[in-house]
Protein backbone atom coordinates (compact mmCIF):
# COMPACT_ATOMS: atom_id res chain seq x y z
CA UNK A 1 0.00 0.00 0.00
CA UNK A 2 1.19 3.47 -0.72
CA UNK A 3 0.37 4.73 2.65
CA UNK A 4 4.45 5.44 3.89
CA UNK A 5 5.43 6.18 0.20
CA UNK A 6 2.85 8.79 0.43
CA UNK A 7 4.10 10.14 3.72
CA UNK A 8 7.26 10.57 2.88
CA UNK A 9 7.29 12.08 -0.41
CA UNK A 10 4.62 14.61 0.80
CA UNK A 11 7.40 15.99 3.90
CA UNK A 12 10.46 15.35 1.03
CA UNK A 13 8.15 17.94 -1.03
CA UNK A 14 8.52 20.58 1.35
CA UNK A 15 12.04 20.85 0.54
CA UNK A 16 13.39 19.32 3.91
CA UNK A 17 17.03 18.76 2.95
CA UNK A 18 17.32 22.38 2.38
CA UNK A 19 16.89 23.59 5.72
CA UNK A 20 18.02 20.58 8.09
CA UNK A 21 21.22 18.51 8.49
CA UNK A 22 20.70 15.20 6.99
CA UNK A 23 20.45 12.74 10.24
CA UNK A 24 17.95 15.19 11.46
CA UNK A 25 16.07 15.50 8.20
CA UNK A 26 16.17 11.48 8.33
CA UNK A 27 14.79 11.55 12.03
CA UNK A 28 12.12 14.34 11.50
CA UNK A 29 11.16 12.12 8.69
CA UNK A 30 10.41 9.13 10.88
CA UNK A 31 8.84 11.47 13.00
CA UNK A 32 6.49 12.53 9.84
CA UNK A 33 5.73 8.97 9.69
CA UNK A 34 4.67 8.07 12.90
CA UNK A 35 2.53 11.10 14.23
CA UNK A 36 0.87 10.35 10.60
CA UNK A 37 0.72 6.61 10.29
CA UNK A 38 -2.71 5.28 10.55
CA UNK A 39 -2.78 2.75 13.34
CA UNK A 40 -4.85 -0.56 12.83
CA UNK A 41 -5.46 -2.35 16.16
CA UNK A 42 -7.67 -5.44 15.61
CA UNK A 43 -10.41 -6.58 17.81
CA UNK A 44 -9.17 -8.29 21.36
CA UNK A 45 -5.47 -7.79 20.37
CA UNK A 46 -3.05 -7.94 22.68
CA UNK A 47 -0.15 -7.50 20.96
CA UNK A 48 0.24 -4.86 18.47
CA UNK A 49 1.95 -3.08 15.54
CA UNK A 50 1.26 -3.56 11.75
CA UNK A 51 3.75 -1.89 9.75
CA UNK A 52 1.05 -0.92 7.37
CA UNK A 53 -2.59 0.12 7.71
CA UNK A 54 -4.38 -2.54 7.74
CA UNK A 55 -2.96 -6.37 8.45
CA UNK A 56 -0.77 -7.42 6.25
CA UNK A 57 -0.09 -4.36 4.17
CA UNK A 58 3.29 -3.65 2.74
CA UNK A 59 5.16 -0.25 2.94
CA UNK A 60 7.69 0.53 0.25
CA UNK A 61 10.65 2.89 0.42
CA UNK A 62 10.62 5.08 -2.53
CA UNK A 63 13.77 6.91 -0.96
CA UNK A 64 15.53 4.09 -1.01
CA UNK A 65 14.61 1.93 -3.81
CA UNK A 66 12.08 3.15 -6.34
CA UNK A 67 10.12 0.29 -7.66
CA UNK A 68 8.61 1.11 -11.24
CA UNK A 69 5.26 0.36 -13.02
CA UNK A 70 6.99 -3.10 -14.17
CA UNK A 71 7.94 -3.79 -10.93
CA UNK A 72 4.69 -3.17 -9.35
CA UNK A 73 3.22 -5.39 -11.57
CA UNK A 74 5.59 -8.16 -11.32
CA UNK A 75 4.64 -8.07 -7.43
CA UNK A 76 1.23 -8.66 -8.13
CA UNK A 77 1.65 -11.22 -10.69
CA UNK A 78 4.36 -13.81 -9.48
CA UNK A 79 3.01 -16.91 -8.10
CA UNK A 80 5.91 -17.06 -5.09
CA UNK A 81 6.23 -14.60 -2.57
CA UNK A 82 3.51 -11.95 -4.24
CA UNK A 83 2.23 -8.79 -2.90
CA UNK A 84 -1.17 -7.71 -4.09
CA UNK A 85 -0.96 -4.37 -5.90
CA UNK A 86 -4.31 -2.38 -5.90
CA UNK A 87 -5.21 0.15 -8.94
CA UNK A 88 -4.36 2.66 -7.10
CA UNK A 89 -1.34 2.28 -5.09
CA UNK A 90 0.08 2.09 -9.19
CA UNK A 91 -2.28 5.10 -10.20
CA UNK A 92 -0.43 6.73 -6.59
CA UNK A 93 3.20 5.26 -7.76
CA UNK A 94 3.08 6.40 -11.59
CA UNK A 95 1.25 10.02 -10.77
CA UNK A 96 3.16 11.06 -7.34
CA UNK A 97 5.98 8.76 -6.33
CA UNK A 98 7.65 7.90 -9.19
CA UNK A 99 8.10 11.71 -10.75
CA UNK A 100 9.05 13.16 -7.63
CA UNK A 101 11.90 9.99 -6.39
CA UNK A 102 13.40 9.23 -10.22
CA UNK A 103 16.75 9.46 -10.00
CA UNK A 104 16.96 11.01 -6.01
CA UNK A 105 16.31 7.75 -4.22
CA UNK A 106 19.53 5.98 -3.01
CA UNK A 107 19.71 2.52 -5.33
CA UNK A 108 20.10 5.51 -8.49
CA UNK A 109 22.76 7.33 -6.81
CA UNK A 110 24.56 4.57 -5.89
CA UNK A 111 24.51 3.18 -9.15
CA UNK A 112 25.77 6.67 -10.31
CA UNK A 113 29.06 6.75 -8.15
CA UNK A 114 30.05 3.04 -9.51
CA UNK A 115 32.63 2.70 -12.22
CA UNK A 116 31.71 1.57 -15.94
CA UNK A 117 33.84 -1.58 -15.29
CA UNK A 118 31.52 -2.68 -12.25
CA UNK A 119 27.82 -1.81 -13.77
CA UNK A 120 29.18 -3.78 -16.66
CA UNK A 121 30.06 -6.97 -13.95
CA UNK A 122 26.54 -5.98 -12.57
CA UNK A 123 24.80 -6.04 -15.54
CA UNK A 124 26.42 -9.19 -16.40
CA UNK A 125 24.96 -10.66 -13.75
CA UNK A 126 28.88 -11.94 -12.55
CA UNK A 127 27.34 -10.67 -8.97
CA UNK A 128 23.91 -8.67 -7.47
CA UNK A 129 24.18 -6.30 -4.07
CA UNK A 130 22.08 -6.87 -1.61
CA UNK A 131 22.14 -3.68 0.24
CA UNK A 132 21.08 -1.50 -2.74
CA UNK A 133 17.86 -2.15 -1.84
CA UNK A 134 17.85 -1.81 1.40
CA UNK A 135 18.88 0.37 4.13
CA UNK A 136 22.07 -0.72 5.72
CA UNK A 137 21.23 -1.90 9.42
CA UNK A 138 17.96 -2.49 8.63
CA UNK A 139 17.20 -5.97 10.59
CA UNK A 140 20.22 -4.42 13.62
CA UNK A 141 18.39 -3.62 17.12
CA UNK A 142 21.10 -4.24 19.48
CA UNK A 143 21.02 -5.45 22.83
CA UNK A 144 20.49 -1.90 24.73
CA UNK A 145 16.50 -1.76 23.75
CA UNK A 146 15.69 -4.38 25.95
CA UNK A 147 17.34 -2.98 29.26
CA UNK A 148 16.29 0.67 28.80
CA UNK A 149 13.48 2.63 27.57
CA UNK A 150 13.36 5.38 25.27
CA UNK A 151 13.44 8.03 27.81
CA UNK A 152 16.80 6.20 29.45
CA UNK A 153 17.90 7.02 26.03
CA UNK A 154 16.96 10.50 25.79
CA UNK A 155 18.69 11.39 29.18
CA UNK A 156 21.71 9.81 27.37
CA UNK A 157 21.78 11.93 24.79
CA UNK A 158 21.32 14.86 26.16
CA UNK A 159 24.80 14.13 28.61
CA UNK A 160 26.58 13.40 25.38
CA UNK A 161 25.55 16.59 23.97
CA UNK A 162 26.82 18.43 27.12
CA UNK A 163 30.05 17.24 27.28
CA UNK A 164 31.01 17.81 23.46
CA UNK A 165 33.82 19.93 23.82
CA UNK A 166 32.52 22.48 21.14
CA UNK A 167 36.42 24.60 21.97
CA UNK A 168 38.54 21.46 20.44
CA UNK A 169 36.61 19.31 18.69
CA UNK A 170 36.22 20.13 15.09
CA UNK A 171 33.74 17.07 15.05
CA UNK A 172 31.51 18.84 17.95
CA UNK A 173 28.88 20.32 15.57
CA UNK A 174 28.31 16.69 12.82
CA UNK A 175 27.92 15.21 16.61
CA UNK A 176 25.84 17.51 17.76
CA UNK A 177 23.66 17.28 14.97
CA UNK A 178 23.38 13.56 15.54
CA UNK A 179 22.83 13.74 19.06
CA UNK A 180 19.55 15.88 18.54
CA UNK A 181 18.54 13.43 15.27
CA UNK A 182 18.75 10.67 18.11
CA UNK A 183 16.55 12.51 20.23
CA UNK A 184 14.27 13.44 17.54
CA UNK A 185 14.12 9.69 16.72
CA UNK A 186 13.53 8.69 20.51
CA UNK A 187 10.74 11.05 21.38
CA UNK A 188 8.61 10.31 17.89
CA UNK A 189 8.89 6.25 19.23
CA UNK A 190 7.39 7.44 22.57
CA UNK A 191 4.47 9.37 20.79
CA UNK A 192 3.72 6.58 18.53
CA UNK A 193 3.52 4.11 22.15
CA UNK A 194 1.10 6.71 22.76
CA UNK A 195 -0.86 6.38 19.64
CA UNK A 196 -1.21 2.94 20.40
CA UNK A 197 -2.08 3.22 23.51
CA UNK A 198 -4.75 5.59 23.01
CA UNK A 199 -3.43 8.07 25.97
CA UNK A 200 -5.04 12.07 26.07
CA UNK A 201 -3.80 15.29 26.07
CA UNK A 202 -3.79 15.39 22.90
CA UNK A 203 -1.65 12.42 21.88
CA UNK A 204 -4.98 10.27 21.32
CA UNK A 205 -6.50 12.26 19.13
CA UNK A 206 -4.32 10.12 16.43
CA UNK A 207 -5.15 7.03 17.42
CA UNK A 208 -7.90 5.28 14.67
CA UNK A 209 -9.08 1.77 16.13
CA UNK A 210 -10.93 -0.62 13.98
CA UNK A 211 -14.52 -0.74 14.55
CA UNK A 212 -15.95 -3.61 16.75
CA UNK A 213 -17.91 -6.25 15.45
CA UNK A 214 -21.93 -6.11 15.66
CA UNK A 215 -24.43 -8.50 16.13
CA UNK A 216 -23.91 -12.46 17.28
CA UNK A 217 -21.05 -14.21 15.30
Amino acid sequence: MPERALLVTTFYKGGIEEKVSVPVMRALTLNHILVNKFIYINEDELIVGERGPAPKATPTYPEINLHSLEDLNVLDTRQKVSFKVDNETKRVYRDEIIPFWKGKNNRERIMRSMTPEWIDAYDAGIFTEFQEQRAPGHTVCGNKIYHKGMLDLVSEIRVAASRLDWNNDPQASEKNEELNAMEIAANAIILFAHKHAGQTGGIGKWLIFRPKKTGTA
